[in-house]
């Protein structure tokens, strides 16, 4: 499946283009998979490295660009991630036999301050650059009669694959993100998840977990559910994933469930077009708030090493509650703990407002040799508007906002 990235991060198969990385497969994903058809070692330690800059046009005096959360600095460059992780595969061989692997991944970098998950080095500093263990899980396979390759279990701390866009780099099309991504899915889970693989091409999954990115601390004490289905047909060229997260979110209140529901179809349109839409709807009980849109992505390769992308996008968010820019470096975590703290006067909301968005951009793979045999340049040009009356861009100032980004990603 040429151009086709298959994301086993949550044991299951979530089809998301490779066209981010401009062709095969990157990284881990190609590496266990090679080791395991050749018979070698299924282990693998890898990584990546990723810097990237968004030049906001307007130059704000707040430094922000509204409604953007790891490449939230306008004109600064960050250090978005420096990850290590050690990884072992299941073996694909072994579907009718008990495996096991595991996968321990340490992170580095500007994104911490967003992808953190409550309990867990999320206070350790106030600096840009912070510390995270995104990942630490392991998994056990199981052969089960009358089901395709069994069923898989998995105990820990997990990537949640949800929507269009992952928190690794180098699974994406673009340096900035949907507000879908944003606003309307979870990063990471702590729990036990189970995955049923009933049929080639159908995966069913399920988890219970402590809660929309929560790790040690949760600030209401209360289990959520994390679960959906996955399904390809066409020889794998349409590919659809529908995925719920729901539990009670909200600091202090364990009855008022919030819901985060997405859909992603992708469709292999021909060896060089990928397309995919992302359908997402949210709902808080506790505020009575809502937040849908649609995000529709389309892909060419040129060649090896050449992709173009393009992105639009509208999300409304209805009542005002999930959209906002978090000037302070630890004002994200702050508000998802709950805490009792002081906010930056730079962090607001957008209030109830309808957001479009259109990115058009890049990605570029150089033929160069090793150690830099991995590297991706991704330039792109975004414009956010508000599609309300509402003027939260620049300083609360501006119903649009026009940035230009760039980020570099080394893989090892």
């Amino acid at each position: 499946m040429t151009n086709l990235l298959i994301c086993r991060v949550i044991g299951v198969s979530l089809f998301v283009a490779a066209a981010a990385s401009g062709g095969e497969p990157t990284v881990a994903d190609s590496k266990l998979r090679s080791q395991a058809l050749a018979g070698n070692s299924r282990f693998s330690l890898y990584g990546w490295i990723e810097t990237g800059l968004t030049v906001n046009f307007a130059s704000p005096a707040d430094h922000q660009n509204f409604g953007r959360l790891l490449d939230d600095r306008s004109n600064e460059p960050l250090l978005n991630q420096l990850v290590v992780a050690a990884e072992r595969s299941l073996d694909p061989a072994m579907a009718d036999r008990f495996d096991w692997g595991f996968k321990a991944m340490l992170f580095y970098g500007s994104d911490a301050r967003y992808l953190h998950s409550t309990g867990l080095l999320d206070l350790t500093t106030n600096d840009i650059v912070q510390p995270d263990l995104p990942e630490a899980w392991l998994l056990a396979h199981f052969p089960l009669a009358g089901f395709a390759t069994g069923l898989d279990l998995k105990v820990g701390k997990f990537m949640n694959c949800f929507g269009a866009e992952m928190t690794d780099p180098w699974m994406n099309i673009f340096y900035s993100h949907s507000y879908i991504f944003n606003f309307g899915c979870p990063f990471y889970g702590t729990g036990a998840m189970a995955t049923l693989h009933t049929a080639p091409g159908i995966d069913f999954y399920a988890s219970i977990d402590r809660g929309l990115n929560v790790a040690v601390e949760d600030n209401n004490d209360s289990a959520s559910f994390y679960g959906g289905v996955t399904m390809s047909c066409c020889k794998g060229k349409v590919s659809c994933a529908a995925m719920l997260h729901a539990g009670p979110e909200n600091p202090g209140d364990n009855h008022g469930y919030r819901y985060l529901s997405d859909i992603t179809t992708t469709w292999k349109v021909t060896d060089k077009v990928t397309s995919i839409t992302d359908l997402n709807y949210v709902y808080d009980e506790s505020a009575g708030a809502r937040g849908y849109g649609i995000a529709q992505y389309l892909a060419y390769a040129v060649n090896d090493c050449c992709t173009i992308g393009i992105r639009g996008e509208v999300w409304r968010d209805e009542d005002g509650f999930y959209v906002a820019q978090f000037a302070s470096n630890n004002d994200f975590i702050h508000f998802t703990r709950g805490d009792d703290t002081v906010f930056d006067s730079r962090t607001v909301g957008g209030g109830r407002t309808t957001y479009g968005a259109v990115t058009a951009g890049l990605t570029i793979k150089p033929l160069v040799p090793k150690p830099l045999s991995g590297l991706m340049i991704r330039p792109e040009l975004r414009y956010d508007r508000s599609l309300s009356s509402s003027r939260p861009f620049n300083d609360s100032a501006d119903r649009d906002m026009l940035t230009a980004g760039v980020d570099v990603v080394v893989t090892f």
